[in-house]
C-alpha cells in the first residue's frame, strides 16, 4: 500500500475514470421488485419477498449514500440489511447494511441475480455500480450491491479521516524511514481509538462476518439461487463465503485473486515479481522498446537501491490541488509506484529510464496523484481494513516471512525495502496497535467445490499475482482457469475480452466462451525523446 494501507485495490483506470463517476447519491427509487425466486422469470414485488432471518432483517428504503452521485437505471431496488454487529454475543448492537439492487438490461432476467464482492479489504461495493454496469454485468441479470460491514454506504461508517491526512503529508516524508513507521503506526492508533470511542466493536469487521452478511442478504431476499461475483480482496471474501455458506450459490466468479489460505505479504512480493516480469518482457518483445530500454528490469532494481540510500525530493503539480506538492521518492516508493503503474504499463519502460537520467517528474506526478485523488479520501474502511489484515492475516504469517517472501524475489533490494511488503507498509506494527483477536486457523483453509467457478486473472497483475488463480482453480474441481494477458489488477476493469468471458460464464458456467483470448494484442510501449 502506500504508507497508512488503504484498500488493496488502487487500480488505476478504474479508479481515475470508471470509479470516478462509480457512485450514485442519495437516491430514492421505485420499489419495483426483486427477482422472483429461481424458477420464474417474473419479477416480484420487493416488500412481498423479503423477511426476517433470525436477528437479520432486510428493510426496503432509499438506495445507499454513494461518493459519486450517478443516475441509477429505473426499477433500481434499495434499502437496508440489519445484522449483528458480532453473531458471538447475543445481546451485543446490529449495524446496517446499504442495499442496490439493479435490474437487468432485458425485461425477463434469468432468475438467478449477481452478487457483486468489493475488493480492498474497505471497498465499498456501492460505489461500483458503474463498474459493473459498464462492462454489461446486468446484461441479463440483476445485479446486487451490499455494502460490506464499516464501508462508505454502511451505518457505521468505519473511515478514518486522520489516516487520509496521514497518507497526503506523507508524500513528502521519506517512506522508509523508522520515522515515518512511527507516525504511520500512531495514526492507526488515533483511528483506532476514534472508532472505539464510537462504540464500535473491531473484532466483529473480518471476512467471517461479511460472509455470514451475504448468507442472510441472500435468505432475507427469499433468492433461491444466486451467482456471485468478486473482485481483488472480495475474490478472497468469495472464496470464504464459498466455503462457508455454499447454500444457494449457483457459480462463482472471482477476479485478481487473492486466496484466503496465501493472503499476506509474502504474496505480495510474488506478485509484483510476476507482473513486473511481464510489463518487461513485454517490452523486450517488442524491437521499439527494446532498442530504446534494453534493460528496464536492471535498471529498475538498481534505481530501488540507490533511491533506499539517496531519496529524491521533487516538486509536482496534481489536478485539484491548490499548489505543488513535494514529493520524496525512495526505493520503497519506487516499489509501490509500479506495482499500481502495472495499469499503465505502456509508459512504464519510459518513465523508469526518464527517472534514471534524473527526471522524475512522471512518476512522482503518477505516485501523488494517487494519493490524493478523491477516491483515496474519505472513502476507504480502515476499521474492515484491518479487521481483515489484523485478524485473518498478520497471525498466520510473521515479519521475517515477509522479508524472506521479498529476498527471495529481489535478492538484491536493501533490507529496509523488504520489511515493508508492496501496499502493506509497517502492517505487523500497525496490527498490534490496532488489537483485535486472531481468527481461527481455519480461516485459512483452502477452499474445496464443486460449484462451478470462473477464475480470472492478469498477466500484466502486480497486485494480486498471476499464479494465484492457478492455484486456487486446482481446488474448485469446476473451475475454468483464465488468465488474460496484457492486463493489470482485476481484468473486468479493463478488458472488453474478460467482460464478454464473465458474461458468458454467469450464462452458462460449465462452458464459458473464450474465444476472444485469440489475437489479443500487447499495448505499443511509449517511446521518448
Amino acid at each position: 500500500m502506500m504508507s497508512i494501507p488503504p484498500p488493496r485495490r488502487r487500480i488505476a483506470r478504474r479508479l481515475r475514470a470508471t470509479l470516478a463517476g462509480a457512485a450514485a447519491g442519495f437516491l430514492v427509487v421505485g420499489l419495483a421488485a426483486l427477482p422472483a425466486r429461481a424458477g420464474s422469470g417474473a419479477r416480484a414485488s420487493l416488500g412481498t419477498v423479503a423477511r426476517t432471518v433470525g436477528p437479520a432483517h432486510f428493510e426496503p428504503g432509499p438506495c445507499p449514500r454513494m461518493a459519486d452521485p450517478i443516475p441509477l437505471p429505473e426499477r433500481t431496488r434499495c434499502g437496508t440489511l440489519t445484522v449483528p454487529e458480532n453473531r458471538s454475543r447475543h445481546d451485543g448492537r446490529t449495524i446496517t447494511l446499504g442495499v442496490a439492487i439493479v435490474p437487468s438490461v432485458t425485461e425477463r432476467p434469468a432468475p438467478d441475480p449477481i452478487v457483486w464482492l468489493a475488493g480492498g479489504p474497505g471497498d465499498d461495493s456501492v460505489s461500483e455500480i458503474k463498474l459493473a454496469l459498464d462492462g454489461g454485468l446486468n446484461s441479463d441479470r440483476d445485479v446486487i450491491f451490499m455494502s460490506q460491514r464499516g464501508t462508505y454506504s454502511a451505518d457505521p461508517q468505519l473511515t478514518c479521516p486522520n489516516i487520509d491526512a496521514f497518507n497526503a503529508r506523507a508524500l513528502g516524508l521519506v517512506y522508509g524511514a523508522p520515522s515515518t513507521g512511527r507516525e504511520h503506526v500512531e495514526a492507526t492508533q488515533a483511528c483506532r481509538d476514534e472508532l472505539v470511542g464510537r462504540g464500535a466493536d473491531l473484532s466483529a469487521y473480518n471476512g467471517t462476518e461479511s460472509a455470514a452478511d451475504y448468507a442472510d442478504l441472500r435468505e432475507a431476499l427469499c433468492i433461491e439461487q444466486w451467482n456471485v461475483f468478486g473482485i481483488s480482496y472480495g475474490t478472497d471474501l468469495a472464496l470464504l463465503y464459498l466455503r462457508l455458506h455454499p447454500e444457494g450459490i449457483r457459480s462463482v466468479g472471482i477476479d485478481g485473486i487473492l486466496p484466503p489460505s496465501l493472503a499476506g505479504g509474502a504474496v505480495t512480493w510474488k506478485a509484483a515479481r510476476e507482473g513486473f516480469d511481464s510489463i518487461f518482457k513485454t517490452c523486450a518483445d517488442q524491437p521499439a522498446c527494446n532498442s530504446r530500454y534494453p534493460d528496464p528490469k536492471g535498471t529498475f532494481e538498481r534505481l530501488v537501491s540507490e533511491l533506499e540510500a539517496r531519496p529524491v525530493t521533487t516538486t509536482v503539480t496534481v489536478p485539484g490541488q491548490p499548489a505543488p506538492v513535494e514529493v520524496v521518492l525512495d526505493g520503497g516508493v519506487l516499489v509501490n509506484w509500479l506495482t499500481s503503474a502495472s495499469h499503465l504499463a505502456a509508459g512504464v519502460p519510459r518513465s523508469i529510464d526518464e527517472l534514471a537520467h534524473g527526471n522524475p517528474q512522471r512518476i512522482a506526478e503518477q505516485w501523488a496523484a494517487g494519493k490524493l485523488s478523491p477516491q483515496a479520501m474519505g472513502r476507504s474502511s480502515y476499521g474492515l481494513n484491518y479487521g481483515v489484515f489484523c485478524s485473518e492475516w498478520t497471525p498466520f504469517e510473521s515479519e521475517a516471512d515477509i522479508v524472506e517472501g521479498g529476498r527471495r524475489e529481489f535478492p538484491s533490494f536493501p533490507e529496509s525495502v523488504l520489511a515493508n511488503a508492496p501496499q502493506l507498509g509497517w502492517l505487523h506494527a500497525d496490527c498490534r496497535a490496532w488489537d483485535v483477536p486472531a481468527a481461527p486457523r481455519s480461516v485459512r483453509d483452502v477452499t474445496h467445490s464443486d460449484i462451478p467457478t470462473l477464475v480470472l486473472s492478469g498477466g500484466f497483475d502486480a497486485q494480486t499475482a498471476p499464479s494465484n488463480g492457478p492455484y486456487a482453480a486446482s481446488t474448485l474441481s469446476r473451475s475454468t482457469e483464465v488468465t488474460v494477458p496484457y492486463v493489470a489488477h482485476v481484468v473486468f476493469a479493463d478488458s472488453p475480452c474478460a467482460q464478454t468471458i464473465t458474461r458468458s460464464f454467469f450464462d452458462t458456467p460449465t462452458a464459458p466462451n473464450r474465444e476472444c483470448l485469440t489475437g489479443l494484442q500487447p499495448p505499443v510501449f511509449e517511446i521518448g525523446p
